[in-house]
C-alpha cells in the first residue's frame, strides 16, 4: 500500500499566514468568501488548510448575514473575507446586527498597501477603522517589508528602519501578532465583532509548501462578577409584591427548567416573553401587547396601568418587540429594574438600578435558591386577564376574513415539533407575538437592529449546522430586499420559506400618520406587484401559492413535511384589508 501524502498551500504574505494560523489556533473554523483577487493569499491559505470550513458567497452583504446565522446557531465565532474597496462596506449592516446581538463576526478585509490608498489606485478606499463606531476591535495590521521589498523600499522606504528589512519584518511581525490576540480574544471574550485589515502588496499568488512564520498566540480568559454578595437583592425581591420578569431575544434552552418553574409558580412574579425569548411555561404571559393594548383602550387605563406597574422589574436576554411594553414601563417606571448580562445592560425604560455582570443560569442559582414566595394576588389577577383575552382572540379569528391575521395563526399552529424557524421583521416577528408558539420550535430574529435587509441570508446560513428543517417567515418586501440570500450552494433540501405577500409594506398602514394617497402608497407603503415565482424558478425552489383560510389549511401539512427539495409558500392576502382587521383585533378584546 502506497501512502498519499498532501501538500498543503500556504501564501507566501507573511501577515495572510498569521491571520491564517491564528483562526486555526483560536478553533475558528468555518470562513465566508467572497470572490476577489487582493484577498487572494487569504483564500489560498483557507481553502488550501482542511481545518477550514470554506463557503463561497458572491455578495458581500448576504455572504456577512450567512456568517452571521452560522455564529447565531454555534454560538461561535465565524469569519468573512473579503477583498479590497467598497466589498468591505457591504458587510457593515451584518456588523450592525452582530454588534448589538453579541454575534461573534470575524470581518477579515483585505487591503491596498497604505501608500496606495488616496492616490488614485483603484478599489481603493479608507478601510482602517471603518467600522469604529459599531465594532468590539479592530486591528490594522502593518504591512509586511519582507514581501514585496522592491517596491516597498521604491514606494515606501520609510517602513523599513534602519536596522533593515529582517529587523524590520520582526517588528512587523510582533505587532501584528498583538493585535490579532487582541481582535480574537475580544470576539471570544465578549462575543462582539471583530475587523482585521490586513494590507497585502503584489504579487498576491505566491505559495509556499511550508509556513515561514511562526506566530505568537495569546488566550484570553472571561471573567465573570462575584454574586455572593446579594443579600440586599434578595430580601428586596422576597418582600416586593408585583414584579415583572421581562425577556428579549434568548437562545433556546439557555436558561434551566427549575428556574423557569420557581418564576413560573411565584404568586408575585408576572413572566412576560416573546416568541424570540424561547422560555415557555403555562403561567407565562406571551403575547404582550394582547395584555396592555386592552388597558390603553379602557376608560380606567391609569389604574389598570398602576395595578400592572412591578415593583421590581427584572429583564435578561437580547432586545424586546414590544413598543407597547416600553412605552409602558418607560411612563410607569418601577423602583427597580435590574439587568443580568455578562457584559452589558441597556437602560431601556430609563430606570435601571442595577446591572448583574453574570451568566443567568449562575444569577438564578445563588438567586433563588430558599427563595420565599411573597402572599400577592398579582400574578391571579393577570391570569384572569389573560384568559380573558385568550377567549376573545379565539371568537374573533373565527369571524375575521382572511388576512395577515388570520394567516399567521395558521401558520403558527401547523410548525412541526423541533423546526428552526426564523422570522423577518417588521411585521411577521410583531403578528408572531400574538401566538403561543410550540414549546418544542425554536425562534430566532435579527433583532440586534431589527432591519429587514439580511433575513433569507441569516436563515440559510443558519440552516447549514442545524439538524432539524429551517423554515424562514417572511414578508415580500424583506423577501424581495434579500433575494441574493439565495444565491448560493448551500440551501438545504428541507429548507422552507413562508412568503406573506400583502403587495408592499403593510406596517405602514397601521403606524400614526397614514393617509390613503399617491405618495403613501408610493414612498412608504411601497406597493409592489412582483411575481416571486420567476425567482423561485431562477434559484431552484419549488413555488406554491394560496389566497385563502382553506387552502392555506389543506397545504400546510403537506408542505412542511415535502423534503424533495426547498420550497416557499405564498400566502396572498389583502393589502387593504390587513391594517382594519388588525387593529380591531385589539378593539375587540379590549
Amino acid at each position: 500500500m502506497h501512502r498519499i501524502f498532501v501538500t498543503m498551500k500556504h501564501s507566501s504574505i507573511p501577515s495572510a499566514q498569521s491571520v491564517v494560523m491564528h483562526c486555526k489556533a483560536k478553533g475558528i473554523e468555518n470562513i465566508v468568501i467572497s470572490p476577489g483577487s487582493r484577498n487572494a493569499p487569504l483564500t489560498i491559505s483557507f481553502t488550501e488548510d482542511s481545518f477550514f470550513k470554506c463557503f463561497s458567497i458572491v455578495d458581500e452583504r448576504s455572504a456577512a448575514f450567512f456568517a452571521l446565522g452560522i455564529a447565531q446557531q454555534l454560538r461561535k465565532p465565524v469569519a468573512v473575507v473579503c477583498t479590497s474597496g467598497s466589498a468591505l462596506l457591504n458587510y457593515y449592516p451584518a456588523i450592525a446586527e452582530a454588534f448589538y446581538s453579541d454575534i461573534p463576526l470575524v470581518v477579515i478585509s483585505a487591503d491596498r498597501p497604505v501608500y496606495k490608498i488616496d492616490v488614485g489606485d483603484g478599489q481603493t478606499i479608507r478601510q482602517d477603522d471603518v467600522f469604529h463606531r459599531h465594532i468590539g476591535y479592530s486591528a490594522n495590521l502593518k504591512q509586511d517589508v519582507a514581501h514585496a521589498t522592491d517596491r516597498v523600499e521604491k514606494y515606501a522606504p520609510e517602513l523599513i528602519s534602519e536596522v533593515g528589512v529582517i529587523a524590520t519584518q520582526q517588528k512587523v511581525q510582533a505587532y501584528n501578532d498583538l493585535e490579532l490576540n487582541k481582535a480574537f480574544n475580544t470576539t471570544l471574550s465578549t462575543g462582539l465583532p471583530v475587523h482585521i485589515n490586513v494590507p497585502f502588496e503584489e504579487p498576491l499568488y505566491n505559495v509556499l509548501n511550508e509556513p515561514s512564520v511562526k506566530p505568537e498566540i495569546s488566550n484570553g480568559e472571561v471573567e465573570q462578577e462575584s454574586v455572593a454578595d446579594m443579600g440586599l437583592y434578595k430580601g428586596l425581591w422576597g418582600s416586593a409584591k408585583r414584579k415583572i420578569v421581562l425577556v428579549g431575544v434568548n437562545h433556546p434552552n439557555a436558561i434551566e427548567q427549575r428556574f423557569l418553574d420557581i418564576l413560573g409558580n411565584d404568586p408575585s412574579v408576572l413572566v412576560l416573553t416573546e416568541s424570540t425569548s424561547n422560555l415557555h411555561h403555562p403561567n407565562f404571559f406571551p403575547s404582550i401587547d394582547s395584555i396592555v393594548a386592552p388597558i390603553e383602550k379602557s376608560e380606567d387605563s391609569e389604574e389598570l396601568f398602576k395595578k400592572l406597574k412591578p415593583d421590581i422589574l427584572l429583564t435578561f436576554g437580547g432586545l424586546i418587540v414590544s413598543k407597547k411594553i416600553k412605552a409602558f414601563l418607560r411612563h410607569h417606571q418601577p423602583q427597580e429594574h435590574w439587568h443580568i448580562d455578562q457584559l452589558k445592560a441597556y437602560n431601556t425604560f430609563f430606570s435601571l438600578t442595577r446591572h448583574f455582570k453574570v451568566d443567568p443560569n449562575r444569577f438564578f442559582a445563588e438567586f433563588l435558591e430558599d427563595s420565599k414566595l411573597a402572599e400577592s394576588e398579582y400574578f391571579s389577577y393577570w391570569k384572569s386577564m389573560k384568559g380573558h383575552y385568550v377567549e376573545k382572540r379565539e371568537a374573533y379569528l373565527g369571524k375575521i376574513a382572511f388576512s395577515d391575521l388570520l394567516a399567521f395563526y395558521h401558520i403558527c399552529n401547523h410548525i412541526p415539533d423541533d423546526f428552526h424557524v426564523q422570522l423577518a421583521n417588521s411585521s411577521t416577528v410583531r403578528y408572531m407575538q400574538l401566538f403561543d408558539m410550540n414549546p418544542k420550535v425554536k425562534v430566532f430574529c435579527n433583532r440586534g437592529t431589527s432591519g429587514i435587509d439580511g433575513s433569507t441570508s441569516t436563515a440559510v446560513g443558519a440552516s447549514v449546522y442545524h439538524k432539524e428543517p429551517t423554515l424562514l417567515i417572511t414578508g415580500d418586501l424583506s423577501f424581495l430586499y434579500d433575494s441574493n440570500g439565495l444565491w448560493n450552494d448551500y440551501i438545504r433540501s428541507d429548507f422552507k420559506i413562508i412568503l406573506i405577500n400583502n403587495g408592499g409594506g403593510g406596517i405602514f398602514r397601521i403606524l400614526p400618520g397614514r393617509e390613503d394617497s399617491p405618495n403613501f402608497e408610493r414612498y412608504f407603503e411601497t406597493v409592489q406587484n412582483r411575481d416571486v415565482s420567476h425567482l423561485c424558478k431562477m434559484f431552484g425552489i419549488e413555488h406554491f401559492v394560496v389566497e385563502n383560510k382553506k387552502s392555506l389549511e389543506k397545504i400546510l401539512p403537506e408542505f412542511f413535511h415535502k423534503k424533495t427539495g426547498p420550497s416557499l409558500l405564498e400566502v396572498n392576502t389583502p393589502r387593504i384589508l390587513n391594517d382594519k382587521i388588525l387593529l380591531g383585533y385589539f378593539d375587540f378584546i379590549s
